[in-house]
């Protein structure tokens, strides 16, 4: 079963801030993005690590993610995105 991701506006901004203060990262940071994305879409609850309820952090090279999990609903919504190291 395939999981529905939803981006905040908030969160949409952040990685274009994220993306444009970094712009020898640029590469690695659009990949980071879709690399999470698509492992949200396929079983969220085993990727990153358990935030309280249904709120999980994940970490993928340049960039860490903030999600929700809605199982019923099967909707994954990026709540906040924000670097995960030095630029």
């Amino acid at each position: 079963m395939s999981f529905r991701i939803v981006w905040r506006q908030q969160a949409k901004k952040q990685l274009a801030a994220v993306w444009l203060n970094t712009p020898n990262r640029r590469a690695e940071i659009t990949a980071a993005a879709h690399r999470v994305e698509q492992r949200l879409r396929r079983d969220p609850l085993s990727v990153g690590e358990s935030r309280g309820g249904n709120f999980r952090l994940v970490f993928d090279g340049p960039i860490g993610v903030l999600f929700e999990v809605d199982l019923q609903a099967q909707i994954v919504r990026v709540i906040s995105l924000g670097p995960a190291g030095p630029p």
